[in-house]
């Protein structure tokens, strides 16, 4: 197996691929002020299983279109929606989040939990902003700074990892340069990645050894998680998931 199949093969029947949870998902869309008695268009990107599509679809009066590259998500998230009998709310689309064809001012919301960085942030929003209508929001959770400075051994290490780590304030800044309001701000609990991410994920640790056999690459895998869940645990405080919502300005 290649290393991209080792994770699908890790991840495919996780409730979440990243830290989160429902209450972050509602505290943000609590942020978001837009018409009632019209159904929304959402499109949430690099969704993965769909926790945070389900809770959106849940809430929310219109249909989303559920975007991601992997097929083994979408499945599932096809799945979970149809025992939650929300699938005729939520379009599933394999695509990467890089080389979308939505319509210009197509949505009302665009929502990506853990996902952006893939792009990154500053060319995330650059190339989804089109896709969004004036007076749209944005709502993308995203790897922050929460302190101006930290230990030498976690700087080095998200430097290396994602050098467009930044502070609340960096963020902001891209917002605002790419013509959006910042409306609602807050940083994910520890809760969101620990119980939600972190230990849901060391309990798949020994089933996974044992179905690739203990082979080196699933060994490898392994290790890095453990890796990155003891550098989370041990630099808590000052590295999270800022969770920024935005709004689209006129003439943007």
């Amino acid at each position: 197996m290649t290393e991209i199949e080792l994770l699908i093969d890790f991840h495919k029947d996780a409730e979440r691929q990243g830290p989160g949870s429902t209450a972050d998902t509602l505290k943000a869309l609590s942020f978001i002020d837009l018409p009632r008695g019209k159904p929304l268009k959402v499109a949430d990107i690099g969704c993965g299983t769909g926790a945070q599509t389900l809770t959106l679809a849940r809430q929310i009066a219109g249909h989303i279109t559920a975007v991601d590259l992997f097929p083994e998500f979408l499945d599932q998230l096809n799945r979970r929606a149809q025992e939650l009998g929300v699938q005729n709310k939520i379009t599933t689309l394999q695509k990467s989040m890089d080389d979308l064809s939505f319509s210009t001012k197509e949505f009302d919301i665009i929502w990506s939990e853990g996902a952006i960085y893939i792009m990154g942030f500053a060319a995330g929003i650059h190339q989804w902003k089109p896709f969004l209508k004036p007076g749209g929001y944005l709502a993308v959770s995203e790897i922050t700074w929460l302190t101006n400075t930290r230990p030498a051994e976690i700087e080095a290490h998200w430097n290396r990892e994602y050098p467009e780590i930044d502070t609340a304030a960096g963020k902001m800044k891209v917002l605002e340069e790419q013509g959006f309001s910042p409306v609602g701000y807050f940083i994910l609990p520890p809760a969101s990645w620990i119980e939600n991410y972190y230990r849901p994920m060391e309990a798949r640790f020994e089933a996974f050894l044992e179905r690739h056999k203990h082979s080196e690459p699933a060994k490898t895998q392994v290790e890095a998680d453990r890796d990155e869940i003891e550098k989370y645990k041990r630099f808590k405080d000052y590295f999270g998931y800022g969770f920024y919502v935005a709004k689209k300005m006129p003439g943007v």
